[in-house]
């Protein structure tokens, strides 16, 4: 009797504990942090849209991966989850948060890699001067104004930014990209005042301005003397020198 009942409790008990991990990880909804443990020694790419929530014990364990981190269905995080975080190395994607606390900022400004942050609209003067101590590739493209206070702080930026959702750019904060260091993504920009074609002309990076279709003459010349790789692949022609 005393065997059988070892039996039925193994046979309850082993499933539950030995249950597989799907192949396709983005379907996940929870995670012990057993599981955690085993995908992060096991993947070097984790793609996890489907938690919602993280812990700080899962955050701990994620912090210690090393490859692709994609965790686009967190809306919060803790700014202890954060710290642990910025220990990734690699590619690490959050763009389902819409918004982050200054000393989250500061714990993300240490990621050393790819870090993506599509979802915040709004971004605050201290939280970019904290992100601008990211030395990487920095998405910001959900961000559709930049004030001049904004840009001033990513002069520090040491690498790549992308700011994509910009559509229209201020001669002020034209003046201040224009002292960003690396190199810069400024694709959604239709239109340019000569101020502004002046200000980014002095940027010493690689400058990607591919959604402008024309350009004025005075721009073309402007942009000639930069020093850098420029990109204009929406231009279908450019405007003859005088």
């Amino acid at each position: 009797m005393r065997y059988v009942a070892h039996l039925v409790a193994v046979l309850i008990c082993v499933p539950a504990m030995a249950q597989p991990l799907p192949k396709n990880t983005t379907t996940l909804k929870t995670l012990t942090t057993g599981q955690a443990e085993l995908l992060a020694s096991r993947h070097r790419a984790l793609y996890l849209n489907g938690l919602t929530s993280l812990s700080d014990d899962l955050a701990t364990v994620f912090g210690r991966h090393e490859g692709v981190l994609v965790l686009d269905g967190l809306q919060t995080l803790s700014d202890i989850a954060a710290e642990s975080l910025a220990n990734h190395r690699g590619e690490l994607s959050l763009d389902g948060l819409t918004a982050i606390s200054v000393q989250q900022a500061k714990a993300l400004g240490r990621h050393d890699g790819y870090l993506h942050l599509d979802g915040l609209s709004t971004l605050p003067a201290a939280q970019a001067q904290s992100l601008a101590n990211h030395r990487g590739c920095l998405y910001l493209n959900g961000l559709t104004v930049l004030s001049g206070e904004q840009a001033e702080a990513f002069e520090n930026h040491n690498g790549l930014l992308f700011l994509n959702g910009l559509t229209a750019l201020s001669d002020d904060v034209a003046e201040a990209l224009g002292k960003h260091k690396g190199s810069l993504v400024l694709d959604s920009l239709t239109t340019l005042s000569d101020n502004s074609a002046e200000s980014l002309a002095h940027h010493a990076g690689a400058l990607f301005l591919n959604g402008l279709t024309t350009l004025s003459v005075r721009q073309a010349e402007i942009f000639a003397s930069h020093k850098g790789s420029i990109f204009l692949s929406g231009m279908a022609e450019f405007p003859a020198k005088r």
